[in-house]
């Protein structure tokens, strides 16, 4: 199943997914839905009168679900003087609402489409810029990516594979990943994208501090094409 809702594409790469799964479902409320898209749709900032008078609500039940969909990130809050007047008289700015720059993915099972693709799209440049092959840039990117994201992990690699979609578990002595979260892509073109991927988790685990395994590619059915093995 998919549900998504893109409204403009900006980064949220480092956002938890749990966080667009509590937005989806804030928008799964009709009247809460409804002042989203009345939003939306406007040149300019709403204010909370208009988007009452547009549709047909008392002013508190907009003001609650915008204040709502504000908190889930779906909305930002402004303020400005509507009368235009400025200095001393000009009144309180009124709070008026707007659509957010936060992009909305949510699939299950969790995939990451978007990562793979900023990854070849980088592959494919440096590549065109000099001349290297473009596998061979895809791996380093993969790579350098991967050690981007082990710096920044405070736990471990089951927990760095959890959040990102793998769904690690124990099998016997490895570490196999029921997901995988470019699955679509894997199945297509399998040599490339699993290739990517095994270098991603190596760059991963180059910067955990977690010797005690190494990334090798072993597809199954059912699972990812990458285990992580005890070292021998």
């Amino acid at each position: 199943m998919t549900v998504g809702f893109t409204l403009v594409c900006v980064d949220h790469s480092n956002e938890a997914p749990g966080g667009d799964v509590s937005a989806v479902a804030a928008l799964d409320e009709p009247t809460r839905r409804r002042l989203y898209d009345h939003v939306a749709r406007q040149s300019g900032p709403v204010g909370r009168d208009d988007a009452a008078q547009a549709l047909g609500l008392a002013r508190q039940t907009a003001a609650f679900h915008l204040d709502r969909l504000a908190a889930e990130g779906l909305l930002e809050v402004v303020y400005e003087r509507r009368s235009g007047r400025s200095g001393p008289g000009a009144g309180r700015p009124a709070k008026l609402y707007r659509r957010s720059g936060k992009q909305i993915s949510v699939t299950l099972p969790e995939r990451r489409y978007e990562l793979a693709g900023r990854l070849l799209a980088q592959a494919v440049e440096e590549s065109d810029a000099t001349g290297e092959a473009v596998r061979e840039v895809l791996h380093r990117k993969a790579t350098e990516l991967g050690a981007q994201l082990g710096e920044r992990e405070t736990a471990g690699v089951t927990d760095l594979l959890e959040r990102h979609g793998f769904e690690p578990r124990l099998d016997g002595e490895a570490i196999v990943l029921g997901n995988c979260p470019f699955h679509v892509l894997a199945r297509e073109h399998t040599e490339t994208v699993c290739g990517m991927n095994l270098h991603l988790l190596r760059g991963v685990l180059s910067t955990l501090g977690e010797e005690g395994w190494e990334a090798r590619l072993m597809p199954s059915p059912g699972h990812c094409c990458v285990r992580l093995l005890p070292v021998a």
